[in-house]
């Protein structure tokens, strides 16, 4: 180990966190640790945990606010209509942008020592060490490499009189931010248990009841409701009220991990799934056709890297030069329903629309300009020959 004898830990005040805390000093050399909590949208109550904790493990603690740059983050990922497996990306997007602001924390007080609480099974682990390993400092992860059960940090934390209520942070493992919430853990790890009802906190169950809002777009961007111009935070915190209490957002999904284990996942994100509903439905209108095939390609790749919490890629950086050429149209307004427990887009504006109510109307009788509709008989004729031809020889062939 170097001379230096500080680290900055990823620091939430439950078990995992505080239980490296000692191990970093004992099991590591390290004389101080300092904890860092990044603000990405936790509930409070989260916040008054790891200041409590800190304060009874006499630890040095930062809190810094990253909601806005994880608010811009999970707007670039609307454009590019980012999801994993059938549900929008969360936790994936904070990792790194908590991990960032840990390496300046770190830097700043002189540590040349990164830790994590992440196990060696998890997707966490890969993406801040993704980002740390850009440093020089070294990069320690504790719950790993010592190979630690939950049941010893448990015993570990009760000999040692570490300030946690026995371990027990609840049944589940939950993790929120502005984007979504994930639960997991307990019962849910068996894959045909059906989650009870309090597992949920942002979303109701659905009812009967339905409402419509109005989404607006500027450069394929969320910057408004039903009118009203609104700052990405504020935004999202706005909708995730709105839409939470119509049941929208819920997903129940066997996801495969970056190691290959197939996991068990249950998330709440109602505001991002109605702005990227919203968003592909304004595309549908202003895109065209090869355009829209070519980036549903461009959209995968960009939420693969996400998932992988490899944002800054150069490959990333690639795929937003075409992102932000296609979003230059993407303006305009999206009217979404909220029905069911679903987002629906019911309506859409753009003064860059491809479309043309005559041209594809049933009233009228030519398409547009010197096009007729009786021009599309040679298109019907060729449409389907070379098939036809190839059946034919077939055909003749097996007879």
């Amino acid at each position: 180990m170097s001379d230096t004898e500080r680290v900055a830990l990823a620091f939430s005040g439950g078990l995992d966190t505080t239980v490296c805390v000692p191990l970093l000093e004992e099991e590591y050399g390290y004389d101080e640790v300092i904890g860092v909590t990044v603000d990405v949208g936790q509930p409070e109550a989260e916040f008054a945990e790891a200041e409590e904790t800190a304060e009874a493990l006499d630890l040095d603690h930062y809190v810094v606010d990253a909601k806005a740059e994880f608010a811009e983050l999970c707007f670039d990922a609307v454009r590019a209509n980012a999801s994993y497996q059938g549900y929008p990306l969360g936790t994936a997007l904070a990792r790194p942008v908590i991990a960032t602001a840990i390496l300046e924390v770190a830097k700043e007080h002189g540590c040349t020592g990164l830790a994590h609480g992440s196990t060696g099974k998890g997707n966490d682990q890969l993406r801040f060490e993704a980002v740390w390993r850009d440093s020089d400092l070294e990069v320690i992860a504790p719950v790993r490499e010592l190979g630690l059960t939950r049941q010893f940090e448990q015993e570990y934390a009760e000999e040692r009189d570490l300030p946690i209520e026995g371990g027990d942070e609840g049944k589940y493992s939950i993790d929120t931010n502005l984007w979504s919430r994930s639960i997991e853990g307990s019962e849910l790890e068996e894959p045909s248990y059906v989650p009870p009802e309090d597992i949920y906190e942002w979303t109701t169950a659905p009812t009967a009841e339905t409402l419509e809002i109005q989404v607006g777009f500027e450069d394929g961007y969320p910057v408004s409701l039903d009118g009203d111009e609104m700052e990405p935070v504020a935004l999202i915190e706005e909708l995730n009220d709105l839409a939470g209490g119509y049941g929208v957002g819920r997903s129940d999904i066997m996801e495969d991990r970056m190691l290959g284990l197939k996991v068990r996942e249950n998330y709440e994100h109602p505001a991002a799934t109605t702005l990227l509903n919203a968003h592909a439905a304004l595309e549908d209108l202003v895109l065209t056709k090869e355009e829209r095939a070519f980036k549903k390609r461009v959209d995968h790749e960009w939420s693969e890297k996400g998932y992988q919490g490899l944002v800054n890629a150069p490959l990333v950086r690639a795929l937003e030069g075409f992102i932000a050429e296609t979003q230059t149209r993407v303006t305009g307004s999206v009217t979404i329903r909220f029905e069911g427990g679903q987002a629906r887009p019911v309506g859409r504006s753009s003064p860059y629309a491809v479309y043309s109510a005559e041209a594809a109307s049933f009233n009228t009788e030519d398409i547009t300009g010197s096009i007729e509709q009786s021009d599309a008989t040679g298109v019907a004729k060729y449409h389907g020959f070379q098939e036809r031809l190839a059946n034919r020889v077939i055909g003749q062939h097996n007879e």
